[in-house]
């Protein structure tokens, strides 16, 4: 017999020379959950995560996630229904009492134009405050270049811009939207996000995004959409992110708590998936604890 891959994989010596693909901390983005009080309060569709405290439980996630390797975090803030504006606020869901990325009018249409304008304030907002990525999520159209112009006109040419190119309107978002309490008080958000029996759709996202000038495109969900990273890391120059959402995370928590699989290895193994399907960098809630298992610690 000529041909035996097996040989290739005999030993893990071999295994590790001919490997293809790796994942390390840099490659992970931590998500984090904040919240105006300062105790740390459990998200229970969210095993192992929290509504962190701005004033110490953040800090603390911060210290003990860069202190193995993972140095970029997303914010996701928990808006108290009194700060919050009906109809009015900007795009992203956690601002506004109804629950969607977008202005409504009172017929419940979702407003583009407008809610694009109300995304470049925040943008901006953001910006001065220091921020380094800029994620518009809401999945208008014409979003990217509104913001790429807003943040050059007020000198911000250095921030980048993370597009959610494809986000598909998934069913695995639900434990995200508990975190956050931002369910959508009517309807669904399907007249903005795209349709999971797409494909071809997510090559029109992508080159209007790059002419609009984002740094970054990115997959949501991630491991559902491995045909989509793919597609979208061979028709792009651009750094591909993934986002593993909150249903992917708490399926693999859950199936390790009952003993179905192997927590750790699943993790690894989904994360590694990830990667070898295009994506250069993954938003993940496991951030942390994949960085403790590829620096060889278990640590909390």
């Amino acid at each position: 017999m000529a041909k035996r891959p097996r040989r290739n994989r005999r030993s893990p010596a071999l295994r590790a020379a001919f490997q293809e693909t790796s994942i390390t901390p840099a490659n992970l983005v931590l998500p984090l959950f904040i919240h105006e009080g300062e105790e740390d309060t459990p998200i229970g569709a969210m095993p192992g995560c929290f509504r962190l405290g701005w004033r110490h439980g953040l800090l603390e996630e911060v210290y003990k996630s860069r202190d193995v390797g993972v140095n970029s975090f997303v914010l996701f803030p928990k808006v108290p229904d009194g700060l919050k504006v009906i109809y009015t606020d900007v795009a992203l869901d956690p601002y506004s009492s109804d629950g969607h990325d977008g202005i409504v009018r009172e017929d419940g249409v979702i407003m583009n134009d407008e809610t694009v304008h109300q995304l470049c304030k925040q943008a901006v907002s953001q910006a001065r405050a220091g921020a380094d990525v800029v994620s518009p999520s809401d999945m208008m159209d014409g979003r990217v270049g509104a913001i790429r112009a807003a943040l050059d006109a007020e000198g911000f040419h250095d921030v980048s811009i993370m597009s959610y190119t494809a986000k598909y309107a998934s069913s695995f978002y639900g434990p995200f939207r508990e975190a956050l309490d931002s369910n959508p008080r009517f309807g669904d958000k399907k007249t903005y996000q795209m349709n999971p029996a797409n494909y071809r759709e997510a090559l029109i996202e992508t080159a209007a995004d790059e002419a609009e000038g984002a740094d970054i495109l990115l997959v949501k969900p991630g491991l559902p959409y491995l045909d989509i990273i793919r597609l979208l890391r061979d028709n792009s120059a651009l750094p591909i992110a993934a986002y593993q959402v909150s249903g992917e995370y708490s399926m693999i928590k859950a199936g390790g708590v009952l003993k179905m699989v192997d927590e750790e290895k699943v993790m690894m193994e989904s994360l590694l998936c990830l990667r070898r399907a295009g994506a250069d960098i993954i938003l993940t809630y496991f951030a942390r604890q994949a960085a403790n298992v590829l620096c060889g610690s278990k640590r909390p």
